[in-house]
């Protein structure tokens, strides 16, 4: 995902976010961990194309934040 971009001291950067990517068959999901945004498509590059699009509706308007604090990933293992 290339990104959203930001501009800082008058050059445009772009902004990275974590994302999850899962098949919900017959969709894969794009899951933004940094922002509560999610997406779909029929391939796992369709789904993050629509993620960022989906992003950059969330941000319309808004300032991308300064620097995000990236998420904790981990795995739980529970008892069957």
């Amino acid at each position: 995902m290339p990104g959203l971009l930001t501009q800082v001291a008058g050059t445009i950067s772009p902004m990275k976010f974590t994302v999850a990517v899962t098949h919900e068959a017959p969709w894969y999901v794009a899951r933004c961990l940094d922002v509560d945004v999610a997406s779909q498509g029929e391939t796992v590059d369709a789904a993050l194309a629509n993620l960022e699009e989906a992003l950059g509706l969330y941000f319309e308007g808004e300032e991308l934040p300064d620097s995000l604090e990236p998420p904790i990933i981990t795995t739980v293992l529970i008892s069957a």
